[in-house]
């Protein structure tokens, strides 16, 4: 059975933890060139594909020997299908058809409640403080997680949002709020849920008639986390729950972290009321993490994966993948699974054969001169001035930043880089990206205008 193969592999890909909580409760079936898993719900299907898709396509297609070329994770709705991990064992639909699962009825109603606050929390335990890598793209949301866990409900941070592009960190930070409360006090109550699954869980209750019950359960709470809050936009009858289910924990002083791929100011297609009410704690923005950052990231996920990854490795995958740290861990998965495949240690040819598909599209995207033609649009000066010899500080500022960039994004060398800048020898390439890390510290808006040219050449 093919599945029965992918978790032999995946048992010894993975952590433990890891296989027995999200993978081995998953249920599996074969339908021509594809294989399709069914989790028990929306949550497990979003963390399988945000994961460990990518590496269990790459089990499947070689454990098959390329007949499944495709891998699904849908939600399974089925009798006896949605479980706990540790209810449910590995099987197939097949299996699952002709052995239905046994519904397990809770004995005392200690034991309901129990199940209600578990529910409740749906928070990921790898999401820790100890498992987050700082670097100086999110350290200050880091710092102001830790200080919201040893003053919760205060006022100069509820509600904390927090901000930035998708895949660096937020929902991480939000949880590891929650575990770390929850190891600190066992009792208290936590929920986490996307804007979409507070939509879906709102609706249900209307359909079932159980709106005061979902009120209590939501109003009740110490410590409420709600990710992708922009995703409310167009959900009325939501969005007016929400902002009583916020006034009402605000009110009681219960702590609010929220994310969202924007600055709350910027969110106007949600109700002004509920925008300005955001903006009354404490907003943290999350960047991309820079290339030092990227690869401590890398070997730290390496080390609880029990990998070994060389740092000369790291540094080549780091280079490569700058979008976010969901595209490293991926690009790490691929690359052990590639290693593994081969049965040799990793190594750079091992690195460049996994990561061949994305060096292709960075190829054609991002290249020295298209980041001076970049550049020269974005301060509107002459291409020819990016790369001739005039020291003007008014050219001398956009070729630094240029070198700078060219740098951290291609990773060519520095006579590389030097040669595309009319032929400079590499100790003017070194000084010139010396500069912009001092700039980007001393001054704002050397450093804005940084990150803006930044996520034009990665857009």
């Amino acid at each position: 059975m093919l599945w029965t193969d992918c978790l032999t592999r995946l048992r010894q890909e993975l952590s433990g933890n890891v296989f027995t909580m999200w993978i081995r409760p998953l249920v599996a079936e074969e339908l021509n060139d594809t294989l399709r898993l069914y989790a028990p719900n929306p949550y497990w299907t979003r963390y399988i594909q945000e994961h460990h898709l990518e590496l269990i396509t790459i089990l499947a297609e070689q454990m098959s020997e390329g007949r499944v070329r495709k891998v699904e994770i849908l939600v399974d709705s089925r009798p006896g299908a949605i479980l706990s991990a540790h209810e449910q064992p590995a099987t197939t639909t097949a299996a699952l058809q002709s052995n239905p699962a046994p519904v397990i009825k809770p004995k005392k109603e200690k034991d309901e409640t129990s199940s209600k606050n578990t529910r409740k929390r749906l928070l990921n335990p790898l999401f820790t403080f100890s498992l987050f890598v700082e670097g100086r793209s999110n350290q200050m949301a880091a710092e102001t997680c830790r200080k919201v866990l040893t003053q919760l409900g205060a006022s100069q941070h509820n509600p904390l949002f927090l901000y930035g592009p998708t895949g660096l960190g937020k929902t991480h930070l939000m949880q590891a709020v929650g575990n770390a409360l929850l190891q600190a006090k066992p009792n208290a109550r936590v929920m986490y849920m996307t804007a979409e699954s507070f939509v879906q869980d709102f609706v249900s209750s209307l359909q079932q008639g159980k709106v005061e019950e979902f009120k209590k359960n939501c109003r009740s709470l110490d410590l409420l986390l709600v990710d992708d809050i922009h995703l409310l936009a167009g959900k009325e009858a939501s969005l007016v729950e929400f902002f009583y289910t916020f006034n009402a924990l605000l009110d009681e002083s219960k702590q609010i972290i929220l994310t969202s791929d924007r600055y709350p100011k910027e969110l106007t297609e949600l109700d002004a009321r509920l925008v300005s009410r955001f903006s009354w704690g404490l907003s943290v923005g999350v960047e991309p993490p820079d290339i030092e950052t990227r690869i401590e990231i890398l070997l730290k996920k390496a080390e609880n994966s029990g990998v070994d990854l060389p740092r000369n490795c790291a540094l080549f995958v780091a280079q490569q993948v700058v979008a976010n740290v969901r595209e490293l861990e991926g690009a790490l998965n691929k690359v052990v699974a590639i290693s593994r495949f081969k049965g040799t240690a990793i190594d750079l040819d091992v690195v460049r054969e996994s990561l061949k598909d994305v060096l292709a599209i960075r190829a054609r995207t991002i290249s020295t001169e298209n980041i001076q033609r970049v550049v020269s649009e974005y301060f509107r000066i002459p291409l020819k001035e990016i790369v001739g010899p005039k020291r003007t500080r008014i050219y001398a500022r956009p070729r630094q930043l240029a070198m700078g960039l060219a740098r951290e994004l291609t990773g060519d060398s520095f006579p590389e880089i030097g040669m595309a800048f009319g032929g400079r020898d590499h100790s003017t390439v070194m000084h010139a990206c010396e500069k912009v890390l001092s700039l980007r510290e001393q001054d704002p808006i050397f450093n804005e205008d940084y990150k803006n040219l930044q996520r034009l050449l990665q857009s």
